[in-house]
């Protein structure tokens, strides 16, 4: 039973990248993002101009993160007033690290509270549990760029894929948000928030009432990277499983 429950919790754990990634790799949509990632030293006018220099500019970080799983704000609150507003339940936390390189190669590894690793290569996505010694196999397909994982892992082209708009500015964060323009996706939208050129959160809120939000730090912007970086090689003794 306290197997079950691991494995469980995992899965919950994963749910904000895997779950996402799951969808985008079926044509859906995935991911989020945030804090403290110098892109420029000037000063940008709006959120919508910051998160296109953001894109246009770093092609490739490393850092660390903090993901929470949190309940949706109400109705009444946009995207620039929901970090504040969490909700009366407790999020649920997880921390890792992650290396990306545009387009559609990156590492997310999950350290606490278990250990699981998400890696593309460009084409395949391998989702490796360490405790179960398992992998599994996906297909990441071309859905990458209609998704809300395209604006950290994906091309530049934001404007055929979402609309976005400005939503003000909130304890200093100029913030914007981005509808996906497919009607099949899972996401109502994704705000983004940025201060002085530097992108201080992003939050996905799903149809189902789900807020998602990560926030970020030890950012490095283009760091040179190995070209095997991405590179996945299957744990000695794993099963794998293509799914």
């Amino acid at each position: 039973m306290h197997a079950f429950a691991q494995q469980d919790a995992r899965k919950r754990q994963s749910g904000g990248l895997d779950q996402l990634v799951r969808r985008f790799a079926h044509g859906a949509a995935s991911l989020a993002i945030g804090a403290s990632l110098l892109i420029a030293s000037q000063a940008f006018a709006s959120g919508t101009e910051q998160l296109k220099a953001f894109v246009a500019q770093v092609h490739s970080a490393r850092g660390t993160f903090v993901q929470q799983e949190v309940r949706a704000p109400s109705k009444a609150q946009s995207a620039s007033g929901a970090l504040p507003t969490m909700g009366a339940n407790k999020p649920t936390t997880s921390s890792g690290s992650f290396t990306f390189a545009r387009p559609g190669k990156f590492i997310w590894q999950y350290e606490k509270p278990y250990s699981q690793l998400l890696q593309a290569d460009g084409d395949k996505l391998y989702v490796y549990d360490k405790d179960l010694n398992q992998v599994t196999v996906r297909t990441l397909g071309n859905a990458l760029g209609a998704s809300p994982a395209a604006i950290l892992f994906g091309s530049n082209d934001l404007d055929k894929n979402f609309t976005l708009h400005d939503a003000g500015v909130k304890a200093g964060i100029d913030w914007l948000e981005l509808t996906p323009k497919a009607k099949d996706t899972q996401f109502e939208r994704v705000g983004i928030g940025f201060k002085d050129g530097n992108l201080e959160a992003m939050e996905l809120h799903d149809v189902f009432g789900n807020v998602t939000l990560l926030t970020f730090s030890n950012i490095q912007k283009n760091p040179q990277l190995p070209a095997d970086t991405f590179k996945f090689t299957v744990p000695k003794g794993a099963d794998v499983i293509n799914g």
